[in-house]
């Protein structure tokens, strides 16, 4: 199976999905690199980077369940070559 390396920023700007967030990210655990979360107190939003390497049904299932929890940002960027 061809894989690629995405990275996936989640801005998470309404806590009460919080729960739901990791729930997703639990189940696609086996791709997870790697992830980063920083709580913005002052403005009010967390910030998660999640290093992924999966095929891209994976990657973009991942992302499609994230983006449609409310108040959740979602952006994907892919590396160019997969392996």
């Amino acid at each position: 199976m061809e894989t690629r390396i995405a990275l996936i920023g989640i801005i998470v700007e309404n806590m009460e999905v919080v729960e739901n967030v990791n729930q997703i990210l639990h189940e696609y655990g086996k791709y997870i690199v790697g992830r980063m979360g920083i709580p913005y107190k002052e403005k009010g939003v967390s910030i998660i980077s999640i290093v992924i390497d999966a095929d891209n049904n994976a990657i973009s299932s991942l992302s499609g369940k994230l983006g449609m929890l409310e108040g959740i940002s979602v952006k994907t960027v892919y590396s160019k070559y997969g392996k």
